[in-house]
């Protein structure tokens, strides 16, 4: 039997969250709308389907948290942050109301859907935002951990989900956690969220330390100086926009000698052929072969 996808998994996880939190809502622009069927008809005041209309989606739910309620907002990522990213800054964020955005599609899940259904600046742009937390789940487990607890809070928090996922869930505490050891001499690759198993199969013949976080911002820059020494040599692979990262790792590491490389889908790029999502993993150099090869000019 095969294990859920985190989109399958997050729906399946609305019902149960929708009968224990009554303030709950779910704001919706159709993409959902047919895996939520059973869950409207048992809460049909706060399942919310708006149409093909993600601003106002953005918006009824900036309307919906001035009241109280607690939306969690879905759709495809390029729809819910690129579409309606002034949504999220006024209506939401201006406002300081709080919402649970939770996207699917990640980078280019849905590459076979073309150009506009690809989102490799969602985290960029969503960490450009005051107050809020994003996090990149590994694994459909964690998902569900971070959904729970992001319905019980009134916190502005982005939840990705991907097509991709780890073996095995991880802590979703915010924190660093070491995957593969070693002393602090040794360079520290950091994986964000579902690209964690692959950096372990390409690190495999490399001298390094791996580290895991599913919450990019903000970053635990605390377990970070913890990790990386003295004088750190790191590497931070994030399955989305290519140094996302890199202004909580500058600050971290400020009055430290350091070198940092950042491996993600490589600013400027854009592919203009839909091919699948391994496709497009390995034209962007984040499949197994391309991490080595990228890491490998970092740990010689």
């Amino acid at each position: 039997m095969s294990r859920p996808t985190m989109r399958e998994r997050f729906y399946a996880e609305l019902g149960p969250l929708l009968d224990a939190e009554p303030r709950t809502a779910v704001v919706l622009a159709v993409i959902g709308a047919s895996s939520l069927r059973e869950v409207s008809a048992r809460h049909p005041e706060r399942v919310i389907d708006i149409g093909i209309r993600e601003q106002a989606m953005v918006g009824v739910a900036g309307g919906l948290a001035l009241t109280g309620i607690r939306p969690i907002v879905h759709t495809y990522a390029p729809f819910l942050v690129e579409r309606a990213y002034e949504q999220v800054k006024l209506d939401l964020g201006h406002q300081d109301v709080g919402a649970v955005l939770v996207s699917a599609g990640a980078s280019y899940d849905a590459s076979t859907a073309g150009r506009t259904h690809q989102a490799p600046a969602d985290v960029t742009l969503m960490s450009a935002l005051p107050g809020w937390t994003v996090h990149v789940p590994g694994h459909a487990d964690e998902l569900a951990r971070m959904l729970h607890r992001a319905g019980r809070t009134d916190d502005r928090v982005y939840i990705r989900t991907s097509g991709q996922q780890n073996a095995h869930a991880h802590p979703v505490d915010g924190l660093l956690h070491v995957v593969r050891g070693g002393a602090h001499t040794r360079p520290l690759v950091v994986a964000v969220g579902p690209i964690l198993d692959t950096v372990v199969e390409a690190t495999r013949d490399l001298d390094v330390r791996v580290a895991y976080t599913s919450t990019p911002h903000p970053l635990d820059t605390r377990g970070l100086r913890t990790l990386a020494g003295p004088t750190p040599v790191v590497a931070v692979v994030e399955p989305y926009l290519e140094g996302t990262s890199a202004p909580a790792v500058a600050a971290a590491l400020a009055d430290r000698p350091s070198r940092v490389a950042y491996v993600g889908v490589p600013r400027g790029a854009e592919l203009r052929r839909y091919g699948t999502p391994k496709d497009h993993a390995a034209a962007h150099g984040l499949d197994a072969a391309g991490i080595h090869a990228r890491l490998k000019e970092v740990v010689g």
